[in-house]
């Protein structure tokens, strides 16, 4: 995990405001966890737009846990 402490925060944030937050209104991101939430997400391109979305998320919330627990 190494590579995770190279990632500066400014590009993860920069990446969770844009891929994650793309299309604005609504986020899709939202759009795909209530499509998950519901049993609705069923085609491969919503797995692969749920992971696009989410990864920049995923990766911000591991490099903050892995930050706080360094401290």
């Amino acid at each position: 995990m190494g590579w995770l402490d190279t990632l500066p925060w400014s590009v993860l944030v920069l990446l969770c405001l844009t891929i994650g937050l793309a299309p604005y209104a609504p986020p899709h991101l939202f759009e795909k966890l209530q499509m998950l939430a519901q049993g609705r997400l069923v085609r491969p391109i919503d797995w692969f737009d749920l992971l696009l979305h989410a990864a920049p998320w995923l990766l911000l919330v591991l490099k903050g846990i892995r930050a706080l627990s360094k401290s």
